[in-house]
Protein backbone atom coordinates (compact mmCIF):
# COMPACT_ATOMS: atom_id res chain seq x y z
CA UNK A 1 0.00 0.00 0.00
CA UNK A 2 1.77 3.17 -1.21
CA UNK A 3 1.64 6.05 1.41
CA UNK A 4 -0.10 9.65 0.17
CA UNK A 5 -0.98 12.92 2.08
CA UNK A 6 -3.98 13.76 1.64
CA UNK A 7 -6.40 16.69 3.49
CA UNK A 8 -9.76 15.27 5.05
CA UNK A 9 -12.32 16.64 7.12
CA UNK A 10 -13.78 14.84 10.21
CA UNK A 11 -16.60 16.10 12.54
CA UNK A 12 -16.00 14.73 16.31
CA UNK A 13 -17.04 15.73 19.39
CA UNK A 14 -14.48 15.33 22.58
CA UNK A 15 -14.40 16.73 25.93
CA UNK A 16 -11.99 19.28 26.73
CA UNK A 17 -10.28 19.65 29.94
CA UNK A 18 -10.10 23.49 29.58
CA UNK A 19 -8.33 25.84 32.41
CA UNK A 20 -12.24 27.32 33.62
CA UNK A 21 -13.33 23.23 33.05
CA UNK A 22 -10.57 22.47 35.45
CA UNK A 23 -10.64 25.61 37.92
CA UNK A 24 -15.09 24.72 38.49
CA UNK A 25 -14.00 20.61 38.81
CA UNK A 26 -11.17 22.12 41.59
CA UNK A 27 -13.76 24.01 43.00
CA UNK A 28 -16.45 21.25 44.34
CA UNK A 29 -14.01 19.15 46.05
CA UNK A 30 -12.55 22.16 48.26
CA UNK A 31 -13.22 22.59 52.14
CA UNK A 32 -14.93 25.60 53.14
CA UNK A 33 -11.47 26.59 54.55
CA UNK A 34 -9.55 25.69 51.67
CA UNK A 35 -12.09 27.68 49.30
CA UNK A 36 -12.01 30.73 50.93
CA UNK A 37 -8.28 30.55 50.86
CA UNK A 38 -8.38 30.02 47.10
CA UNK A 39 -11.04 33.09 46.56
CA UNK A 40 -8.88 35.23 48.82
CA UNK A 41 -6.09 34.15 46.49
CA UNK A 42 -8.01 35.14 43.23
CA UNK A 43 -8.81 38.43 45.48
CA UNK A 44 -5.54 39.80 45.33
CA UNK A 45 -4.61 39.05 41.99
CA UNK A 46 -7.60 40.13 39.90
CA UNK A 47 -8.19 43.67 39.83
CA UNK A 48 -11.97 42.94 38.61
CA UNK A 49 -13.10 40.70 41.28
CA UNK A 50 -14.83 42.60 44.33
CA UNK A 51 -15.70 41.11 48.16
CA UNK A 52 -19.46 40.86 48.14
CA UNK A 53 -21.46 43.41 50.35
CA UNK A 54 -23.32 42.32 53.33
CA UNK A 55 -27.08 42.34 52.88
CA UNK A 56 -30.04 41.80 55.09
CA UNK A 57 -31.59 38.04 54.25
CA UNK A 58 -34.59 38.07 52.98
CA UNK A 59 -37.83 36.55 54.40
CA UNK A 60 -38.19 33.31 55.29
CA UNK A 61 -40.83 31.17 54.01
CA UNK A 62 -42.40 28.22 55.80
CA UNK A 63 -43.59 26.59 52.44
CA UNK A 64 -40.09 26.50 50.78
CA UNK A 65 -41.43 28.76 48.15
CA UNK A 66 -39.38 32.04 47.27
CA UNK A 67 -40.92 34.80 48.58
CA UNK A 68 -43.09 37.13 46.11
CA UNK A 69 -39.71 39.71 45.65
CA UNK A 70 -37.59 37.08 45.19
CA UNK A 71 -38.01 34.53 42.08
CA UNK A 72 -36.90 30.61 41.62
CA UNK A 73 -33.17 30.20 40.86
CA UNK A 74 -32.77 29.53 37.29
CA UNK A 75 -29.13 28.07 36.36
CA UNK A 76 -29.32 29.01 32.81
CA UNK A 77 -29.55 33.06 32.94
CA UNK A 78 -26.07 34.74 33.04
CA UNK A 79 -26.30 38.08 32.22
CA UNK A 80 -22.59 38.72 32.79
CA UNK A 81 -20.97 36.26 30.93
CA UNK A 82 -22.46 37.99 27.52
CA UNK A 83 -19.75 40.69 27.80
CA UNK A 84 -17.40 38.10 28.45
CA UNK A 85 -15.72 35.57 25.66
CA UNK A 86 -17.63 33.11 24.97
CA UNK A 87 -16.78 29.63 26.85
CA UNK A 88 -16.66 25.72 25.55
CA UNK A 89 -20.19 24.23 24.96
CA UNK A 90 -18.01 21.35 27.17
CA UNK A 91 -17.92 24.01 29.80
CA UNK A 92 -21.82 24.81 29.63
CA UNK A 93 -21.82 20.96 30.13
CA UNK A 94 -21.22 21.19 33.48
CA UNK A 95 -23.59 23.65 34.51
CA UNK A 96 -26.69 21.21 36.12
CA UNK A 97 -30.39 22.96 37.08
CA UNK A 98 -32.01 23.68 40.16
CA UNK A 99 -35.04 21.56 39.80
CA UNK A 100 -38.04 23.28 40.23
CA UNK A 101 -39.99 20.49 41.86
CA UNK A 102 -38.76 18.78 44.66
CA UNK A 103 -40.08 15.41 46.57
CA UNK A 104 -43.47 15.65 48.67
CA UNK A 105 -41.14 15.49 51.84
CA UNK A 106 -38.19 17.44 50.86
CA UNK A 107 -37.92 21.37 51.06
CA UNK A 108 -35.34 23.90 49.53
CA UNK A 109 -34.85 27.00 51.58
CA UNK A 110 -35.87 29.88 49.54
CA UNK A 111 -32.73 31.07 47.30
CA UNK A 112 -32.23 34.67 45.60
CA UNK A 113 -32.73 34.70 42.18
CA UNK A 114 -29.12 35.22 40.08
CA UNK A 115 -29.49 37.18 37.26
CA UNK A 116 -25.64 36.74 36.38
CA UNK A 117 -22.34 35.53 37.93
CA UNK A 118 -22.49 39.18 39.27
CA UNK A 119 -25.48 38.39 41.71
CA UNK A 120 -23.58 35.57 43.31
CA UNK A 121 -22.81 37.58 46.44
CA UNK A 122 -26.77 37.60 47.03
CA UNK A 123 -26.32 33.52 47.65
CA UNK A 124 -23.54 33.65 49.51
CA UNK A 125 -24.82 37.21 51.69
CA UNK A 126 -28.29 35.14 52.66
CA UNK A 127 -28.60 35.22 56.43
CA UNK A 128 -25.62 37.12 56.98
CA UNK A 129 -27.48 40.65 57.80
CA UNK A 130 -26.83 42.57 60.95
CA UNK A 131 -23.52 41.81 61.04
CA UNK A 132 -20.68 44.32 61.81
CA UNK A 133 -18.11 44.77 60.50
CA UNK A 134 -15.82 47.80 62.34
CA UNK A 135 -12.33 47.28 63.84
CA UNK A 136 -13.69 46.93 66.77
CA UNK A 137 -12.72 43.16 68.06
CA UNK A 138 -13.21 41.88 71.31
CA UNK A 139 -10.57 39.36 71.26
CA UNK A 140 -8.29 41.74 71.57
CA UNK A 141 -9.16 42.45 75.35
CA UNK A 142 -8.58 38.73 75.93
CA UNK A 143 -5.30 37.90 77.87
CA UNK A 144 -2.44 35.91 76.25
CA UNK A 145 -2.70 31.90 77.71
CA UNK A 146 0.43 31.21 79.66
CA UNK A 147 1.63 28.03 77.34
CA UNK A 148 3.52 25.27 79.28
CA UNK A 149 6.94 26.92 77.94
CA UNK A 150 6.53 30.20 79.37
CA UNK A 151 5.41 28.42 82.64
CA UNK A 152 8.60 26.09 83.07
CA UNK A 153 11.47 29.12 81.71
CA UNK A 154 9.73 31.31 84.78
CA UNK A 155 10.24 28.18 86.99
CA UNK A 156 13.84 27.91 85.64
CA UNK A 157 14.79 31.65 86.52
CA UNK A 158 14.26 30.84 89.97
CA UNK A 159 15.82 27.71 90.42
CA UNK A 160 18.79 27.57 88.38
CA UNK A 161 21.13 30.26 88.66
CA UNK A 162 24.35 29.25 86.26
CA UNK A 163 24.11 30.25 83.39
CA UNK A 164 25.26 27.43 81.81
CA UNK A 165 22.75 25.33 82.99
CA UNK A 166 20.13 28.15 82.68
CA UNK A 167 21.09 27.70 78.54
CA UNK A 168 20.99 23.83 78.94
CA UNK A 169 18.11 24.19 80.60
CA UNK A 170 16.24 26.34 78.20
CA UNK A 171 17.29 24.11 75.33
CA UNK A 172 15.46 20.81 77.26
CA UNK A 173 12.70 23.14 77.69
CA UNK A 174 12.26 23.90 74.19
CA UNK A 175 11.96 19.86 72.93
CA UNK A 176 9.44 18.93 75.53
CA UNK A 177 6.09 18.36 73.95
CA UNK A 178 2.27 19.60 74.56
CA UNK A 179 2.01 16.41 76.85
CA UNK A 180 4.84 17.34 78.71
CA UNK A 181 7.01 14.06 77.80
CA UNK A 182 11.05 15.13 76.67
CA UNK A 183 11.89 13.96 73.09
CA UNK A 184 15.18 13.80 72.16
CA UNK A 185 18.69 11.51 73.24
CA UNK A 186 20.18 13.26 76.39
CA UNK A 187 23.61 12.43 74.52
CA UNK A 188 22.80 14.20 70.98
CA UNK A 189 21.93 16.82 73.57
CA UNK A 190 25.52 16.89 75.63
CA UNK A 191 26.96 16.71 72.51
CA UNK A 192 25.60 19.34 70.35
CA UNK A 193 25.72 21.82 73.60
CA UNK A 194 29.52 20.75 74.23
CA UNK A 195 28.70 19.62 77.67
CA UNK A 196 29.12 16.37 79.30
CA UNK A 197 25.74 13.79 79.92
CA UNK A 198 25.93 14.08 83.66
CA UNK A 199 25.53 17.67 83.87
CA UNK A 200 22.35 17.55 81.34
CA UNK A 201 21.24 14.91 84.09
CA UNK A 202 21.64 17.14 86.68
CA UNK A 203 19.97 19.82 84.98
CA UNK A 204 16.79 17.57 83.72
CA UNK A 205 16.94 16.11 87.18
CA UNK A 206 16.13 19.94 88.17
CA UNK A 207 13.11 20.62 86.08
CA UNK A 208 12.04 17.37 87.10
CA UNK A 209 10.79 19.24 89.93
CA UNK A 210 8.65 21.59 88.38
CA UNK A 211 5.31 22.39 88.23
CA UNK A 212 2.63 20.58 87.53
CA UNK A 213 4.16 16.95 88.85
CA UNK A 214 5.74 14.92 86.37
CA UNK A 215 7.15 17.26 83.70
CA UNK A 216 10.03 16.42 81.55
CA UNK A 217 9.87 12.77 81.94
CA UNK A 218 11.01 10.92 79.12
CA UNK A 219 8.29 8.12 79.12
CA UNK A 220 4.73 7.03 80.99
CA UNK A 221 6.61 4.92 83.58
CA UNK A 222 8.95 7.87 84.38
CA UNK A 223 6.20 10.70 84.60
CA UNK A 224 4.14 8.30 87.22
CA UNK A 225 6.99 7.78 89.49
CA UNK A 226 7.38 11.43 89.49
CA UNK A 227 4.03 11.89 90.59
CA UNK A 228 4.22 9.26 93.14
CA UNK A 229 7.79 10.63 94.43
CA UNK A 230 6.03 13.98 95.00
CA UNK A 231 2.77 12.40 97.19
CA UNK A 232 5.88 10.45 98.97
CA UNK A 233 3.65 6.85 97.38
CA UNK A 234 6.63 5.41 95.73
CA UNK A 235 7.34 2.22 97.81
CA UNK A 236 8.91 -1.09 96.91
CA UNK A 237 5.44 -2.47 96.07
CA UNK A 238 4.10 1.04 93.97
CA UNK A 239 7.97 0.48 92.20
CA UNK A 240 7.53 -3.17 91.34
CA UNK A 241 3.96 -2.25 89.99
CA UNK A 242 5.28 0.91 87.81
CA UNK A 243 7.89 -1.45 86.23
CA UNK A 244 4.95 -3.78 84.76
CA UNK A 245 2.49 -1.40 83.20
CA UNK A 246 2.49 -3.68 80.47
CA UNK A 247 0.65 -6.48 83.08
CA UNK A 248 -1.39 -3.56 84.37
CA UNK A 249 -3.09 -2.49 80.90
CA UNK A 250 -3.47 -6.40 80.45
CA UNK A 251 -5.54 -6.78 83.79
CA UNK A 252 -3.43 -9.29 84.95
CA UNK A 253 -3.48 -9.10 88.36
CA UNK A 254 -2.16 -12.29 89.11
CA UNK A 255 1.52 -11.75 87.94
CA UNK A 256 1.14 -8.22 89.80
CA UNK A 257 -0.09 -9.49 93.16
CA UNK A 258 3.00 -11.59 92.71
CA UNK A 259 5.58 -8.83 91.50
CA UNK A 260 4.60 -6.52 94.44
CA UNK A 261 4.24 -8.73 96.88
CA UNK A 262 0.60 -7.79 98.41
CA UNK A 263 -3.02 -8.77 98.15
CA UNK A 264 -5.80 -8.21 96.13
CA UNK A 265 -6.89 -5.67 98.10
CA UNK A 266 -3.94 -3.87 98.85
CA UNK A 267 -3.62 -4.15 94.78
CA UNK A 268 -6.62 -2.70 94.18
CA UNK A 269 -5.94 0.59 95.89
CA UNK A 270 -2.54 1.20 93.88
CA UNK A 271 -4.30 0.91 90.58
CA UNK A 272 -6.75 3.58 92.54
CA UNK A 273 -3.74 5.26 93.11
CA UNK A 274 -2.18 5.36 89.53
CA UNK A 275 -5.50 6.05 87.96
CA UNK A 276 -5.67 9.53 89.88
CA UNK A 277 -2.39 10.58 88.17
CA UNK A 278 -2.25 12.35 85.21
CA UNK A 279 -0.27 10.68 82.37
CA UNK A 280 -0.12 13.96 80.18
CA UNK A 281 0.34 16.68 82.71
CA UNK A 282 1.59 19.28 80.13
CA UNK A 283 -2.04 18.80 78.56
CA UNK A 284 -3.01 21.44 81.86
CA UNK A 285 -1.64 24.58 79.57
CA UNK A 286 -2.43 26.28 76.45
CA UNK A 287 -1.84 24.17 73.15
CA UNK A 288 -3.15 24.54 70.12
CA UNK A 289 -6.49 25.66 68.89
CA UNK A 290 -8.52 23.34 67.99
CA UNK A 291 -10.93 24.22 64.93
CA UNK A 292 -14.55 23.23 64.86
CA UNK A 293 -16.23 21.89 61.96
CA UNK A 294 -18.64 24.12 60.27
CA UNK A 295 -21.22 22.70 58.49
CA UNK A 296 -21.87 23.59 54.65
CA UNK A 297 -25.27 22.46 54.34
CA UNK A 298 -28.30 22.81 57.22
CA UNK A 299 -31.27 19.96 57.65
CA UNK A 300 -34.16 20.99 60.03
CA UNK A 301 -37.57 19.89 60.46
CA UNK A 302 -40.48 21.02 58.02
CA UNK A 303 -43.77 22.37 58.92
CA UNK A 304 -45.77 19.88 56.95
CA UNK A 305 -43.67 17.24 58.16
CA UNK A 306 -40.63 17.02 55.78
CA UNK A 307 -37.02 18.58 55.60
CA UNK A 308 -35.65 21.94 54.96
CA UNK A 309 -32.42 21.64 53.11
CA UNK A 310 -30.27 24.60 52.92
CA UNK A 311 -26.82 25.70 52.44
CA UNK A 312 -24.59 27.77 55.28
CA UNK A 313 -24.44 31.21 54.12
CA UNK A 314 -21.32 31.19 55.95
CA UNK A 315 -19.15 29.32 54.01
CA UNK A 316 -19.73 30.62 50.66
CA UNK A 317 -17.33 33.41 49.75
CA UNK A 318 -19.05 36.33 49.03
CA UNK A 319 -17.52 37.73 45.37
CA UNK A 320 -18.82 39.37 42.57
CA UNK A 321 -17.68 40.96 39.04
CA UNK A 322 -17.26 44.92 39.09
CA UNK A 323 -18.01 45.96 35.57
CA UNK A 324 -18.00 49.47 36.31
CA UNK A 325 -14.47 49.34 37.51
CA UNK A 326 -14.14 47.17 33.77
CA UNK A 327 -16.16 49.77 31.94
CA UNK A 328 -13.67 52.13 32.98
CA UNK A 329 -10.51 50.92 32.31
CA UNK A 330 -11.48 49.45 28.93
CA UNK A 331 -12.57 52.73 27.40
CA UNK A 332 -8.59 54.21 27.95
CA UNK A 333 -6.75 51.16 27.14
CA UNK A 334 -4.91 51.89 23.55
CA UNK A 335 -2.72 48.68 23.64
CA UNK A 336 -3.27 45.54 22.42
CA UNK A 337 -1.79 43.71 25.41
CA UNK A 338 -3.79 45.87 28.10
CA UNK A 339 -6.94 44.77 26.42
CA UNK A 340 -6.39 41.35 26.28
CA UNK A 341 -5.19 41.37 29.80
CA UNK A 342 -8.49 43.39 30.68
CA UNK A 343 -10.20 40.23 28.64
CA UNK A 344 -8.53 37.12 30.40
CA UNK A 345 -9.46 38.84 33.79
CA UNK A 346 -12.68 39.40 32.77
CA UNK A 347 -13.26 35.97 31.70
CA UNK A 348 -11.38 34.62 34.70
CA UNK A 349 -13.78 36.81 37.45
CA UNK A 350 -17.28 35.85 35.31
CA UNK A 351 -16.09 32.05 35.42
CA UNK A 352 -15.00 32.12 39.00
CA UNK A 353 -18.37 33.69 39.95
CA UNK A 354 -20.31 31.02 37.82
CA UNK A 355 -18.23 28.07 39.14
CA UNK A 356 -18.69 29.14 42.73
CA UNK A 357 -22.32 29.65 41.78
CA UNK A 358 -22.28 26.02 40.11
CA UNK A 359 -20.74 24.72 43.23
CA UNK A 360 -23.78 25.65 45.80
CA UNK A 361 -26.43 24.54 43.55
CA UNK A 362 -24.22 21.44 42.89
CA UNK A 363 -24.36 20.99 46.71
CA UNK A 364 -27.63 21.67 47.63
CA UNK A 365 -28.66 19.11 44.86
CA UNK A 366 -26.46 16.50 46.03
CA UNK A 367 -27.49 17.08 49.92
CA UNK A 368 -31.43 17.27 49.05
CA UNK A 369 -30.89 13.43 47.14
CA UNK A 370 -28.87 12.28 50.42
CA UNK A 371 -31.71 13.55 52.38
CA UNK A 372 -34.53 12.34 50.05
CA UNK A 373 -32.80 8.97 50.39
CA UNK A 374 -31.96 8.54 54.25
CA UNK A 375 -35.49 10.05 55.64
CA UNK A 376 -35.30 7.02 57.85
CA UNK A 377 -32.11 8.28 59.16
CA UNK A 378 -33.38 11.94 59.86
CA UNK A 379 -36.30 10.94 61.81
CA UNK A 380 -35.66 7.86 63.94
CA UNK A 381 -31.79 7.56 64.32
CA UNK A 382 -28.75 5.60 62.46
CA UNK A 383 -30.62 2.25 63.17
CA UNK A 384 -32.49 3.13 60.00
CA UNK A 385 -29.73 4.22 57.61
CA UNK A 386 -30.20 2.71 54.73
CA UNK A 387 -27.36 1.45 52.08
CA UNK A 388 -26.58 3.78 49.33
CA UNK A 389 -23.93 4.41 47.15
CA UNK A 390 -22.73 6.91 44.54
CA UNK A 391 -24.26 5.81 41.97
CA UNK A 392 -27.94 5.43 43.01
CA UNK A 393 -27.32 9.52 44.07
CA UNK A 394 -25.58 10.67 40.92
CA UNK A 395 -28.72 8.82 38.62
CA UNK A 396 -31.36 10.25 40.81
CA UNK A 397 -29.96 13.95 40.17
CA UNK A 398 -28.48 13.13 36.68
CA UNK A 399 -24.83 13.97 37.56
CA UNK A 400 -21.69 11.74 37.01
CA UNK A 401 -20.63 9.17 39.93
CA UNK A 402 -17.50 11.65 40.22
CA UNK A 403 -19.64 14.56 40.43
CA UNK A 404 -20.85 13.41 43.59
CA UNK A 405 -17.28 11.84 44.77
CA UNK A 406 -16.00 15.57 44.82
CA UNK A 407 -19.37 17.39 46.02
CA UNK A 408 -19.06 14.76 49.39
CA UNK A 409 -15.43 15.25 49.61
CA UNK A 410 -14.98 17.40 53.17
CA UNK A 411 -18.72 18.99 52.93
CA UNK A 412 -20.70 18.91 56.26
CA UNK A 413 -24.50 18.30 57.18
CA UNK A 414 -25.50 19.60 60.32
CA UNK A 415 -28.71 18.15 61.73
CA UNK A 416 -30.69 17.42 64.63
CA UNK A 417 -28.68 14.22 65.57
CA UNK A 418 -25.09 16.23 64.79
CA UNK A 419 -23.07 17.07 62.30
CA UNK A 420 -21.40 14.31 60.09
CA UNK A 421 -19.63 14.44 56.94
CA UNK A 422 -21.67 14.05 53.52
CA UNK A 423 -19.71 10.58 53.21
CA UNK A 424 -21.21 8.72 56.19
CA UNK A 425 -24.40 8.46 54.56
CA UNK A 426 -22.91 6.56 51.91
CA UNK A 427 -22.51 2.81 53.72
CA UNK A 428 -22.37 -0.65 52.40
CA UNK A 429 -24.92 -3.12 52.32
CA UNK A 430 -25.25 -6.08 54.65
CA UNK A 431 -28.31 -8.93 53.75
CA UNK A 432 -30.62 -10.05 55.66
CA UNK A 433 -30.94 -13.25 57.17
CA UNK A 434 -34.76 -13.59 55.78
CA UNK A 435 -34.34 -12.31 52.59
CA UNK A 436 -35.78 -9.22 53.36
CA UNK A 437 -34.37 -5.64 52.84
CA UNK A 438 -30.68 -5.11 53.19
CA UNK A 439 -28.99 -3.40 56.18
CA UNK A 440 -26.81 -0.23 56.46
CA UNK A 441 -23.05 -0.99 57.44
CA UNK A 442 -22.83 1.76 59.68
CA UNK A 443 -26.52 0.76 61.03
CA UNK A 444 -24.99 -2.74 62.09
CA UNK A 445 -21.64 -1.14 64.05
CA UNK A 446 -24.01 0.79 66.08
CA UNK A 447 -25.89 -2.26 67.12
CA UNK A 448 -23.00 -4.24 67.62
CA UNK A 449 -22.01 -1.33 70.24
CA UNK A 450 -25.36 -1.03 71.78
CA UNK A 451 -24.83 -5.17 72.53
CA UNK A 452 -21.41 -4.53 74.43
CA UNK A 453 -22.60 -1.55 75.90
CA UNK A 454 -25.55 -3.42 77.89
CA UNK A 455 -22.68 -5.99 78.79
CA UNK A 456 -22.53 -6.65 82.50
CA UNK A 457 -19.24 -8.17 84.16
CA UNK A 458 -20.67 -12.00 84.35
CA UNK A 459 -22.01 -11.63 80.70
CA UNK A 460 -19.61 -10.50 78.58
CA UNK A 461 -20.75 -11.54 74.98
CA UNK A 462 -18.37 -13.27 72.51
CA UNK A 463 -18.44 -12.33 68.80
CA UNK A 464 -20.13 -16.13 68.22
CA UNK A 465 -22.32 -15.01 70.68
CA UNK A 466 -22.79 -11.37 68.76
CA UNK A 467 -23.26 -12.98 65.71
CA UNK A 468 -25.91 -15.16 67.01
CA UNK A 469 -28.16 -12.05 68.74
CA UNK A 470 -27.77 -10.19 64.46
CA UNK A 471 -29.06 -13.29 63.21
CA UNK A 472 -32.13 -13.56 65.47
CA UNK A 473 -32.57 -9.59 64.61
CA UNK A 474 -32.38 -10.89 60.95
CA UNK A 475 -28.85 -9.21 59.84
CA UNK A 476 -26.91 -12.35 57.74
CA UNK A 477 -23.08 -11.75 59.28
CA UNK A 478 -20.22 -13.17 59.79
CA UNK A 479 -18.05 -13.73 62.89
CA UNK A 480 -14.73 -12.43 61.07
CA UNK A 481 -17.11 -8.74 60.24
CA UNK A 482 -18.31 -8.43 63.81
CA UNK A 483 -14.70 -8.69 64.62
CA UNK A 484 -13.93 -6.17 61.73
CA UNK A 485 -16.02 -3.57 62.65
CA UNK A 486 -15.54 -3.84 66.68
CA UNK A 487 -11.80 -3.43 65.99
CA UNK A 488 -12.81 -0.49 63.67
CA UNK A 489 -14.82 1.11 66.92
CA UNK A 490 -11.67 0.84 69.28
CA UNK A 491 -13.45 -2.62 71.53
CA UNK A 492 -11.52 -4.92 73.13
CA UNK A 493 -11.97 -8.42 72.44
CA UNK A 494 -14.58 -10.46 75.01
CA UNK A 495 -11.39 -11.91 77.14
CA UNK A 496 -9.86 -7.93 77.88
CA UNK A 497 -13.38 -7.03 78.27
CA UNK A 498 -14.19 -9.45 81.03
CA UNK A 499 -10.94 -8.00 82.78
CA UNK A 500 -11.87 -4.39 82.26
CA UNK A 501 -15.39 -4.70 84.15
CA UNK A 502 -13.71 -6.97 87.24
CA UNK A 503 -11.05 -4.50 87.40
CA UNK A 504 -13.98 -1.54 87.74
CA UNK A 505 -15.86 -3.92 90.23
CA UNK A 506 -13.10 -4.32 92.28
CA UNK A 507 -11.98 -0.25 92.66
Amino acid sequence: MALSQRLQIRQSQALVMTPQLMQAIKLLQLSNLDLVAYVEAELEQNPLLDRGAEEEPPPAQTDGTPAPDQPAVDGETWSAAESAPSANAAEDSLDTRVEDSFPDHVEVAPARATKGPTAYSEWASVGSGGRDDGDYNLESFVPAETTLADWLREQLTLAISNPARRMIGRYLIDLVDEAGYLGGDLAAVAERLGTSVKEVEAVLGILQTFDPPGICARDLAECLTLQLKERDRFDPAMQGLISRLDLLAKRDFGGLKKICGVGEEDLADMIGEIRHLNPKPGLAFGSAVVQPIVPDVFVRPGPDGGWIVELNSDTLPKVLVNQTYYAEVSATVRRDAEKSYLAECLQSATWLVRALDQRARTILKVANEIVRQQDGFFAHGVEHLRPLNLKTVAEAISMHESTVSRVTANKYMATSRGIFELKYFFTSAIAASGGGEAHSAEAVRHRIKQLIDAETATGVLSDDTIVDKLREAGIDIARRTVAKYREAMRIPSSVQRRREKQAAALT
